[in-house]
């Protein structure tokens, strides 16, 4: 129910994304002349500034600065053009895709934005292939053609009716063929972009100062004119900046423990508004098959048998997440429960039963690594809990290991690690996007992991399939074989939430529905 009262006071506001829509948002302005930028806090900081180098957070930038054929305005769940005026499948097997651009496209340093620019920015990337980067994205992909300035071609090498889901992400941000290297990363801290905003300053770690671009078409309705994007190393800086009116938003990396402050009478007294919303963020372990011991199935099975996931939403997260038993999140089509239909509650004696069957008697020397700085500051608490829940079976002995993001990234991706963390938020909202990136020779993970019954037979079925609620069995199939093999452990599955200053409007409608912020949805209020 509209609560008009609450509208009107200058208050805290905890309400779901639908309910603040149809409330406060009528009350906000457009306007933010003579202000200064609208400040954001978050705690994932870019990786690269190169969309063919980037799967991972990096994209909460390039969405803002850069421009897709696809994206998704306000309230949308499906693709819709952007840079493009119109995108469609042009055969019945789904393996042809055109779009036709829009006119007058121009990039922000002024260079035309024409067919020939979206394909150099695509076929960049899969000459690039940047170990882990968005070419596992593009595997459906044969070839691109620009038959025209104003016509692309996408032909697949097999039926993919995800593929404009694919389009849509900020890994296939269209750069300007002037500025970017055909078969190189570009160098430096600039971007050349045509999306909403131009990047005016950028400090690695620090800040991202974003402007309003005037050259930009597409369906981006900015309701303010700049944003300065501010990355802090941890929850406690970030919302003491918000206390202390430097900064007005914050998105990605609120720590448990600041958003049960806010939700309580602290956040009434300063008042700042608190945005609550169904989110698909994941988080799980991933285990090396090379190493002598996490590379065992006994061994990972051993572990989901011991693994206290209720214990981890409630004791180190307060019960701001909830407990994941697939990976595959709740709200999907395709959801499942396997790991707790296969293991049940937390066991040793089950886990001690599994290890000795496998010859296993002594205790298992694993070391867990994490990385420091970027999915929120209980990472850290997070894995003395698994330390100590592995531990304290008596069937393991853990070796705790962390490092810094950008570091923690090559280490994986060389191998080195015998169990780590990882987290993940939807490229797009579907399940395809919760199995595909992980498995193969070439994944997300920088990991292979061969699967060939999804890659072979359940992947490309499903994606023969453009009504997405017909490929539910084989999205179940597919989870059930990841529960099998435990390469991958889920735990937790997140929620989104906001804070911001309560003169701050927008943000109930900012994040897509790969709860990526768009920015330009952010404006002061004006009048009350």
């Amino acid at each position: 129910m509209f609560n008009r009262n609450r509208c009107l006071r200058r208050v805290a506001a905890i309400a779901s994304m639908s309910s603040l829509v149809a409330g406060c948002g009528i009350l906000s302005s457009d306007s933010s002349e003579d202000e200064g930028p609208i400040v954001v806090g978050t705690t994932s900081a870019p990786s690269t500034l190169d969309p063919a180098a980037s799967w991972d957070g990096s994209w909460e930038l390039f969405r803002n600065v850069y421009q897709t054929l696809l994206s998704y305005p306000n309230g949308a769940t499906t693709p819709q053009p952007d840079a493009a005026e119109s995108c469609a499948f042009t055969d019945a097997a789904s393996q042809v895709y055109r779009c036709e651009l829009r006119d007058g496209l121009t990039f922000s340093d002024g260079h035309p934005l024409d067919a020939q620019a979206v394909k150099h920015s695509i076929d960049r990337i899969k000459r690039i292939n940047v170990n882990g980067g968005p070419a596992g994205l593009l595997g459906s992909l044969d070839r691109v053609q620009a038959p025209s300035d104003h016509e692309v071609v996408f032909h697949l090498n097999k039926p993919d009716a995800t593929f404009p889901f694919v389009l849509a992400t900020p890994a296939m941000s269209i750069v300007d063929p002037a500025e970017y290297p055909a078969d190189a990363l570009r160098e430096g801290d600039g971007i050349a972009g045509s999306g909403p905003y131009t990047l005016r300053e950028y400090q690695d770690g620090e800040r991202a100062e974003l402007v309003r671009n005037d050259r930009y078409k597409g369906f981006a309705e900015r309701h303010n004119d700049a944003v300065t994007i501010r990355y802090f190393k941890d929850s406690a800086g970030m919302v003491k900046a918000l206390r202390d009116h430097e900064i007005q938003v914050t998105y990605r990396g609120l720590a448990a423990d600041d958003v049960i402050t806010l939700q309580g009478k602290a956040g009434k007294e300063e008042e700042l508004q608190l945005v609550e919303g169904t989110g698909a963020e994941i988080s799980y372990l991933v285990f090396n098959p090379k190493d002598p011991w996490a590379g065992r199935r006994a061994v990972r099975q051993a572990v989901a048998q011991v693994i206290d996931r209720a214990a981890i939403a409630h004791q180190v997260y307060q019960d701001t997440v909830d407990p994941l038993y697939s990976m595959v999140p709740k709200g999907l089509t395709g959801h499942t429960t396997g790991f707790f239909d296969d293991y049940g509650d937390p066991s040793v004696s089950k886990a001690r039963e599994i290890l000795s069957d496998a010859g296993i008697t002594e205790p298992v020397p694993l070391t867990l690594w994490y990385t420091t700085d970027r999915y929120g500051s209980e990472t850290g608490a997070e894995f003395k809990e698994l330390k100590r829940q592995l531990d304290g079976s008596g069937l393991f002995t853990v070796t705790l290991r962390s490092r810094p993001w950008k570091t923690y990234v090559e280490g994986y991706q060389k191998g080195e690690y015998p169990v780590f963390g990882r987290g993940w938020s939807p490229d797009f909202p579907d399940a395809e996007n919760f199995i595909a990136p992980f498995v193969g020779e070439q994944n997300a993970l920088g990991t292979p992991y061969p699967a060939p019954e999804i890659t072979g037979d359940l992947l490309p079925r499903s994606r023969r399939e453009s009504d997405r609620a017909h490929v539910e069995k084989d999205f179940e199939r597919a989870q059930q074989i990841l529960v099998d093999d435990v390469r991958l452990l889920p735990l937790w599955q997140g929620k989104q939430y906001v804070a911001a200053s309560d003169d701050i409007s927008g943000a109930e409608r900012a994040l897509d529905p790969s709860t990526i912020m768009m920015m330009w949805q952010l404006s002061r209020k004006t009048s009350w």
